[in-house]
């Protein structure tokens, strides 16, 4: 793979993991581990996000 696409935010794994280690779907990839060209790595939609700033899926 082209280490120039990987997802710099979840190192290509997909995951994310907060300071309490829980587990979720990167926000910048989604899930993917590889970033497309000219696609924003801003969400589509808006994130709802508990007090901790967690994403709820």
């Amino acid at each position: 793979m082209d280490r120039s696409r990987i997802c710099k935010a979840c190192d290509g794994e997909g995951l994310l993991m907060d300071d309490e280690e829980w587990k979720y779907t990167c926000s910048v990839c989604g899930g993917s581990g590889v970033m497309t060209l000219g696609k924003s790595p801003e969400p589509d939609e808006h994130m709802d996000v508990d007090e901790m700033n967690r994403i709820l899926e």
